[in-house]
């Protein structure tokens, strides 16, 4: 049974602050393990991969079987039934129109002392792009990923994908190919990590690496960075959903659901100010998981993770999803615009019981890689920001140096930075003979 909690019970606060802080991650400790793969890769480049590959997704590879081809691209998509190719390409166009909408403009402006300032945005040579693969499989994360990053300019998109047994999903090659992808490697886990971010002789480095993965990927991602960027350190799914009374039961179990067969670990939580509505809601989860597919993880996840807490009203739901700062945030509610406004801290936030948060999965638009463990707090999902990177730009004349060139000589002399001031000072002198 989930946990059940009521903002009026005299123990509320610290049952609350303990599902807030409870543990999710039960993968062991693999961080040793993934910094000798990192090592390993970073020895022996295209000879590691192979052997780690074979190791852990029984597929013996050779430096040069490691790209998929463009001929086994074609076939694959040449596999995909007609109206699976047009749901992806629906996604792709909604991802991609959504994204251009957010490329930021470079700008520029002169100063009352003459000065010329301002920036331009420009994007990274290369992205690396982990898609989980095996019984994982998501083509929708392609278009999420390689989307955003072709919208900001990058020129190469690599993508690496765990093909275990030789095994690769067509959608996701399709989903690549539409998305532009540049190059495929069927390789995963932290040696795909470590092979994108250092290089070997097969694989160029990039610059920055996005997309989800295990415990492995996650603790590789966490290890290379520094030496390329990342989008984030992704842990299980989480679906908050603020619900009043006026909705069917059966639509917020499957909503919870959505979430909570993704992972044993993932977490899904209701917030109701109808504690009748929210034990009917328990019942409708209950019954799904009799017929559910994917009962066997959904289960064990409501089980184990899953809570509901019935509370006075809605700013009170406000205020503790706030705390939660939840990946997902369905807003199943009469008014969701005014409660929307409420909500400070969330990854994405889905209006009224007609937006399921499954369309922002595939279909909405919007990037469904979202920052979990409550890191809503401080960052943002991905976007096409993260693919590019802002340059400053400064230009003095004669007479703006003379007008703001004394304070830096003065504030060099502060910091005992000699070149500093004398880097200044010295075009100064001459402006003054």
């Amino acid at each position: 049974m989930p946990t059940f909690l009521d903002s009026t019970d005299t123990d509320f606060e610290a049952r609350f602050a303990a599902l807030l802080t409870m543990k999710r991650e039960d993968s062991p400790d693999v961080d040793d393990a993934v910094a000798a793969i990192i090592a390993d890769v970073r020895k022996r480049g295209d000879a590691a991969v192979c052997e780690l590959t074979s190791k852990y997704d029984r597929l013996d590879l050779k430096p040069e079987t490691m790209r998929v081809t463009a001929a086994e691209v074609e076939a694959a998509a040449a596999q995909v039934l007609p109206e699976d190719h047009a749901a992806l390409e629906l996604a792709a166009a909604r991802i991609r129109a959504y994204h251009e909408r957010q490329m930021p403009e470079d700008a520029q402006w002169t100063d009352e002392t003459g000065a010329t300032l301002g920036w331009r945005w420009g994007p990274v040579d290369a992205a690396g792009l982990y898609v989980p693969g095996g019984l994982a499989s998501y083509p929708s994360s392609v278009l999420m990923n390689a989307i955003p990053a072709r919208v900001a300019g990058v020129g190469r998109l690599v993508m690496c994908v765990p093909t275990p047994d030789n095994i690769l999903n067509p959608l996701v090659l399709l989903a690549a190919q539409i998305s532009g992808v540049t190059e495929i490697y069927r390789i995963g886990g932290a040696q795909a990590i470590a092979a994108m971010a250092y290089g070997t002789d097969t694989i160029a480095p990039v610059d920055k690496i996005t997309g989800p993965g295990n415990a492995f990927v996650a603790a590789a991602k966490r290890r290379v960075f520094g030496r390329v960027g990342i989008d984030m350190i992704a842990g299980p799914s989480e679906i908050l959903v603020i619900a009043d009374g006026d909705n069917d039961p059966d639509w917020i179990a499957v909503d919870l659901l959505s979430q909570a067969e993704h992972d044993e670990s993932a977490q899904s939580i209701l917030i109701t100010d109808d504690a009748a509505f929210g034990q009917a809601v328990v019942k409708a989860v209950d019954a799904r998981l009799k017929t559910l597919e994917r009962a066997h993880i959904a289960g064990p996840s409501w089980r184990d993770f899953g809570a509901v807490v019935t509370v006075r009203d809605l700013n009170e739901a406000a205020i503790l999803s706030n705390r939660v700062a939840p990946e997902h945030l369905e807003l199943a509610v009469a008014d969701p615009d005014t409660l929307a406004t409420k909500i400070t801290h969330a990854g994405a936030i889905f209006l009224g019981q007609w937006t399921p948060e499954a369309i922002g999965d595939y279909i909405g638009g919007p990037n469904h890689v979202l920052p979990t463990a409550r890191s809503a707090r401080f960052s943002s999902g991905l976007s096409v920001m993260d693919f590019v990177k802002r340059t400053t730009m400064a230009r003095m004349t004669p007479e703006s140096l003379r007008a703001i060139g004394p304070s830096a000589v003065r504030l060099a002399t502060s910091e005992s930075l000699e070149a500093h001031g004398l880097s200044v000072q010295s075009r100064l002198d001459k402006l003054n003979r």
